[in-house]
């Protein structure tokens, strides 16, 4: 398997959500919109959303290419963005914000279940830290799944695993339940 990381491109990103849209149709917007929003625009309505945040801004993450298959399909992607862009982290009890400024989030993780377990979430992570670093972040924050004694479907792990946050060089800043830390490492250039 060859693997190459890029700045997403909204055809990257739409490629590497296919055609559900990544879980059920959120289309990376679950932390973007109040919950009442998210669910009424499910589908084609968030997908719709996410491709103005393409027009709109700079690329809001990184895809992970498999050059080894034909046609070099998206078989990855990692959000980033300033923490202000995901309204529903105002809202989350457990995740809440931590004070910090110029501090970006990673939101979401998606892998196509084929290529889950190699260790490729760990590459996404680092390209997103270098993109957050490249528009001026000082801060990436993550909010992993840490369940050590249970094993936990990756499909429901959108924020990314306990483990490969360490890898990265995050350090644990915060924790307001047993399965969910805050972790923040600097990025800034």
């Amino acid at each position: 398997m060859a693997i190459e990381l890029r700045t997403a491109s909204w055809d990257d990103f739409e490629e590497a959500m296919g055609e559900k849209g990544g879980c059920g149709g959120c289309w990376c917007m679950l932390w973007r919109l109040p919950r009442k929003q998210m669910d009424a625009q499910m589908g084609d309505q968030n997908k719709a959303a996410m491709k103005e945040i393409f027009e709109q801004n700079p690329s809001p993450g990184v895809v992970a290419v498999d050059t080894s298959l034909v046609g070099n399909p998206c078989v990855g992607w990692i959000q980033v963005a300033r923490r202000e862009e995901f309204v529903r982290l105002e809202t989350a009890r457990v995740i809440k914000p931590v004070p910090g400024t110029d501090v970006w989030a990673v939101s979401c993780f998606y892998l196509k279940s084929s290529h889950r377990r190699q260790g490729l979430s760990t590459g996404l992570l680092s390209a997103a830290c270098d993109l957050a670093a490249s528009q001026g972040a000082k801060w990436v924050e993550g909010y992993p799944i840490d369940t050590p004694k249970k094993k936990y479907p990756p499909v429901y792990a959108w924020t990314g695993f306990l483990g490969t946050y360490l890898r990265c060089g995050f350090s644990e800043i915060e924790r307001r339940s047993d399965t969910r830390p805050i972790l923040r490492k600097r990025v800034e250039v």
